[in-house]
């Protein structure tokens, strides 16, 4: 049976583009000049432009003694136009990859984000993947979640996940599906605390101290039952009020308050009335 042949070479979608410029970025090496300077990655590779890898003698310069190297590759540095031939001509053979290794027709979404998970990942770990498997299988659902887990990098030797990798890969994702993949790449929303929510519910957010102490509020005070107003009979009530009185603590005798002011003079007394003379009857 004869191969069949491969498709032709399309066009990297635009939004597959995009995508890639705003998880590669385009840093300068040097801010002092005038166009954009090769810098180097943080996996010590000499980068220019978005994310093109600089090649010396058929391998990539690496590490930070070969700067003189590196610029003396790109002397003055490149424009923003150069940038965007760099990325197209890098972009190309990434594409053909894709082309040759999928086995089912291929959306411009789908073609965009596998070429931006190629550009990053690298055709041999593609060709190796189970994104690829599930894909060739005609499980698009399978092979849009195989993104997810190409989440992690190498952080002194060990494999650990990465948030902006996670990001690129929910945008990856949603772009293969044909969804937003710019909403996709948000940030998710830091997750807030059961006593920090609580406190916002009941609007004391502005009046909380600033510190660690702000995690562990105090519960709100629970407001005592009101107290009983049924009718009791009435020999209970004259029960409880004895054993009230006999429970109660003496009273303390009254004392007089010291006089403040002098004494007033007593007032004079009358005169004395004299007798009525008696008189003969």
């Amino acid at each position: 049976m004869p191969t069949p042949k491969p498709p032709p070479l399309r066009d990297v979608p635009a939004p597959a583009i995009a995508l890639i410029k705003a998880f590669e970025g385009i840093p300068d090496g040097d801010p002092t000049t005038v166009n954009i300077d090769a810098y180097l990655c943080p996996a010590g590779v000499w980068t220019i432009g978005w994310g093109h890898a600089i090649v010396d003698g058929g391998a990539q310069l690496k590490g930070a003694q070969n700067r003189a190297r590196a610029r003396a590759l790109y002397p003055g540095g490149i424009t923003l136009q150069q940038a965007e031939t760099l990325l197209a001509a890098d972009l190309l053979p990434r594409c053909a990859s894709v082309l040759s290794l999928a086995r089912v027709p291929l959306t411009d979404g789908m073609l965009g984000a596998l070429v931006a998970f190629v550009f990053n990942v690298g055709a041999a770990n593609f060709a190796a993947s189970t994104l690829l498997k599930r894909l060739n299988l005609g499980d698009r659902a399978g092979a849009a979640d195989q993104f997810l887990a190409w989440d992690k990098a190498r952080v002194n030797g060990v494999l650990k996940p990465l948030a902006g990798l996670t990001r690129r890969r929910r945008a990856e994702r949603a772009l293969f599906l044909g969804e937003d993949w710019q909403v996709a790449a948000l940030p998710a929303a830091p997750a807030v605390s059961r006593s920090r929510s609580r406190s916002a519910a009941v609007g004391l957010e502005g009046a909380l101290p600033a510190g660690p102490s702000r995690s562990r509020l105090k519960p709100l005070p629970v407001p005592e039952p009101p107290e009983r107003t049924e009718p009791t009979p009435q020999g209970s009530v004259q029960k409880a009020a004895g054993r009230a009185a006999k429970t109660a603590a003496p009273a303390r005798a009254a004392t007089p308050r010291g006089r403040t002011t002098p004494p007033k003079a007593p007032p004079p007394k009358p005169p004395a009335k004299r007798p009525a003379r008696r008189t003969a009857r």
